[in-house]
Order: C-alpha cells, then structure tokens, then sequence
C-alpha cells in the first residue's frame, strides 16, 4: 500500500459513515484480514489511514491486509 504524502487519519465515526458499515461489521472485518486495521495516532487514539480506506471502497470484495494473519 503506498502512503499518500499528506495522508491524514480519520476517526472511528468518520470511517463507519463513509464505508456504511456497522461497528461490530467493520471490527469483524479488520480481524479477518478483510478491512485496514487502525493505526496508533497517540496513546489512547486510533485511526485510519484515508488512503487505506479509499483502497478498500474502491475493491471492498477482494480487499486483503498484507501480512494477514499478523506474525508474532
């Protein structure tokens, strides 16, 4: 996946209206490997890279994290 320059993150809230998806869906999702998983913004915040989001509404069907299942 490549990173916009000035790629900015959205929030939970933000992310659920523009993908249309419920809460309980999209986490279902992000542990199936189906949906970008969040990233750390700040100790007790997370968000979305919008152009992770973008990438998965333009093919939601055949959308695969890389490096699913995460390795320990």
């Amino acid at each position: 996946m490549n990173m916009i320059p000035h790629d900015r993150f959205l929030r939970l809230d933000l992310v659920l209206e523009r993908t249309g998806l419920s809460r309980a869906t999209l986490y279902r999702k992000i542990q199936s490997g189906t949906f970008p998983r969040q990233v750390r913004i700040a100790e007790r915040c997370c968000g979305w890279r919008e152009s992770a989001i973008t990438e998965w509404m333009n093919s939601p069907i055949s959308y695969l994290v890389d490096n699913f299942p995460p390795q320990a």
